[in-house]
């Protein structure tokens, strides 16, 4: 009975995300970086707020009332679960630590992991409890662990929105439980997304699809995915959901296709099935029509440079970072790399000089520029440098 329980919901979904053929004319690439949606906007859906974008540039692809503020559940906790990661990054904690959970984290409400008051439990679960099941007594119990209590936790969380410059966003609790003054809009959301996805332990939970948390005594809590898109959607590796009655059903999630990433966010859809429906869409539109290139790879060796009155006649030379872009399938083929060097450096020189740059053109207009420095040192030649060259010549 449960494996045919299961068989009809994949079923179900599947039929749901495959949905109509989706065309329509594109702007092209804006003055201000963005692929704008034009003419008959057949990638529109029953919600009240979408955003697509790429990972990597921040492009945007399409938006509806982006700007907008509206509640947004549970996908507060990208922000919980990004200030979690960063303190991780800051050894304020170890994912492999053990913390206790207070009386007030245990008695939460709503989504939850059944956490037991005054018990211990391994940092790596909490953390594995929230991303999959959105449990809001382990988001307070880390919470605590952080900032001493949940309202200093949620301060840091608008201090943090604030350096994202999220202006739309504001968080009244770390869970997303309804409270007044707490709101977001698609594009903030879909930011928050992005700052977490660049945390690569955060993968290691997204993409669990069912688990179980023991807990003293063997208690076992199951643990199912909200983000059914992890398992029904290629490429989809990441996301949370949320839901209200006052915020409805919202999602935003990520998926991965041949080296580009793409990160789409519906808020206030009427049911579950359309907001993994119109996030599905939004990738396929995404996927079909665009595709994310390297054009600079820091790894790539470039020609050495010639150095004057240095201990050695060359110095290797790097990128200083990777450039990409985000082009319509075909388009990148009209972008050019440039490079500005000199002739020579004279020594002495430092590793990590910029001696010059490579700059990305389009259509004679350049569109992007990467430094190019220096991958190692060169000395200055000394007086017994000379004197050892003119014997070996002579």
């Amino acid at each position: 009975m449960k494996k045919f329980a299961i068989f009809c919901l994949a079923l179900i979904l599947c039929v749901s995300f495959t949905g109509s053929a989706i065309a329509f004319a594109m702007d092209g690439n804006t003055d201000d970086g963005a692929y704008m949606t034009s003419g008959n906007q057949s990638l529109d859906f029953d919600c009240k707020s979408a955003y697509l974008m790429d990972f990597n540039t921040n492009t945007l692809i399409y938006e509806k009332n982006s700007d907008e503020r509206y509640p947004i559940a549970s996908m507060c906790k990208i922000m919980t679960l990004l200030l979690v990661f960063e303190a991780v990054d800051e050894t304020v904690i170890s994912l492999e630590s053990n913390i206790v959970v207070s009386d007030t984290a245990a008695k939460m409400g709503g989504s939850q992991a059944f956490l037991e008051a005054n018990q211990s439990y391994k940092i790596s679960d909490l953390v594995k409890s929230i991303v999959i099941a959105s449990a809001n007594d382990s988001s307070v119990a880390l919470a605590e662990t952080i900032a001493g209590s949940e309202s200093a936790f949620v301060d840091r969380m608008n201090n943090r929105a604030k350096a994202l410059k999220l202006e739309n966003t504001l968080f009244s609790n770390c869970t997303g439980l309804p409270k007044p003054n707490q709101y977001s809009s698609a594009k903030d959301v879909s930011v928050m997304t992005r700052e977490l996805l660049k945390h690569k332990e955060y993968y290691n939970y997204s993409t669990i699809w069912l688990d179980n948390m023991i807990h003293t005594g063997g208690r076992v809590t199951e643990l199912a995915n909200t983000n059914k898109l992890v398992r029904f959607y290629k490429g989809c590796d990441s996301g949370k959901t949320g839901y209200t009655d006052e915020a409805k059903h919202c999602l935003s999630a990520s998926a991965l296709r041949d080296g580009t990433r793409l990160i789409a966010t519906v808020l206030g859809a009427p049911d579950s099935k359309v907001r993994f429906a119109a996030v599905s869409q939004m990738f396929n539109y995404g996927f079909a029509n665009f595709k994310n290139v390297k054009l600079v790879d820091s790894n790539k060796a470039l020609d050495p440079l010639a150095v004057r009155k240095g201990k050695q006649p060359k110095i290797e030379l790097k990128y200083e970072s990777d450039f990409y872009i985000f082009t319509k399938i075909g388009d990148e083929k009209n972008y050019k790399t440039e490079f500005d060097l000199p002739e020579f450096v004279s020594a002495p020189i430092e590793k990590d000089t910029v001696v010059g740059k490579a700059y990305i053109v389009k259509d004679n207009k350049v569109v992007g520029e990467v430094n190019i420095m220096t991958a190692s040192s060169v000395n200055k030649k000394s007086y017994f440098d000379y004197i050892h060259d003119i014997i070996r010549e002579w």
